[in-house]
């Protein structure tokens, strides 16, 4: 098994699931599960795992859709990916958990914690795509999600990418090493084999958006006792949702007061690309070493 420096790539693959994901250190240690944000993967975490203390058991793994798992039709459905959390869950036999979640990946986190609280000891959730309730029960219209579906899908190399993202809003917010990991491990080959093509097809991206509203996350907070952990991030201004400003918190400021045992954390110095801009920090909210208890 390796330690922190490059992880085992493994698959799970049950009930028509065929996910990829990424292993760190001894299984007999505590599991840290992380579950990346929409449009990301697995790698998009290395920075921060490397700047985890030793003496965990890390798992990382790419969504459905995303980096090196199977591609279906949509992804509109943000309930489908919580079962596929849980059925790799269940199925790699994993307790003691702390997990992880970021934006969307934080909405799947909650739907894992509910399902199978027994298995957790604390969540951290990094500014998670939870809006306020009352949104869930009147869903507003959903932004044009045409500009992410037309998203360039077609690269020379990893190099390039980055040369194209390192000075464009909100990339250049990011460290350039977490910038390259996300441009590294992002593509795949083209068909062709003429250049990549982007590990999440910007379509399917768009059908994550569109689907925002898909699962009142509510009745589920409700519910869980674990400790929680919420770090928000800057808030965009009144006219602009967090669905089209991406850099700016979708995280209803309300939330940590449904939870029945949770804290927030405010930082308004970061965006909602949290791990990318600061991972060495996001590394000591998850080790419970940032000076507020989790």
């Amino acid at each position: 098994m390796n330690g922190k420096g490059q992880p085992t790539e493994k698959r799970f693959q049950q009930g028509g699931r065929d996910l990829c994901y990424f292993e760190w250190g001894d299984p007999d240690d505590q599991t840290i599960l992380m579950v990346h944000a929409t449009g990301f993967h697995a790698r998009c975490w290395d920075k921060t795992i490397a700047a985890l203390p030793s003496g965990y058991h890390i798992i990382a793994l790419d969504q459905q859709g995303h980096g090196r798992s199977s591609k279906p039709e949509s992804l509109s459905d943000w309930g489908k990916a919580g079962g596929d959390v849980c059925a790799l869950v269940a199925g790699l036999d994993i307790n003691n958990i702390i997990g992880v979640g970021h934006s969307m990946g934080a909405h799947v986190m909650v739907q894992v914690a509910d399902a199978m609280p027994e298995r957790f000891a604390r969540l951290l959730l990094i500014d998670p795509t939870i809006m306020e309730p009352r949104a869930y029960q009147n869903p507003p219209d959903v932004a044009d999600m045409e500009p992410v579906s037309r998203r360039r899908n077609d690269w020379k190399s990893p190099d390039v990418m980055f040369a194209a993202f390192k000075g464009r809003y909100p990339f250049n917010l990011w460290q350039p090493d977490v910038l390259m990991d996300y441009c590294q491990y992002g593509l795949l080959p083209a068909d062709d084999e003429q250049g990549f093509i982007l590990a999440c097809p910007p379509i399917l991206e768009a059908s994550v958006y569109e689907g925002i509203y898909s699962m009142d996350p509510y009745p589920l907070v409700k519910r869980i006792r674990l400790p929680v952990t919420i770090l928000r991030a800057q808030m965009g201004s009144d006219d602009v949702t967090p669905v089209r400003d991406f850099a700016s918190s979708p995280t209803w400021p309300g939330l940590v007061n449904v939870f029945s045992n949770a804290q927030e954390v405010h930082i308004p110095e970061l965006s909602h690309f949290m791990p990318m801009q600061d991972p060495e920090r996001i590394a000591h909210f998850i080790a419970g070493e940032s000076g507020v208890s989790a």
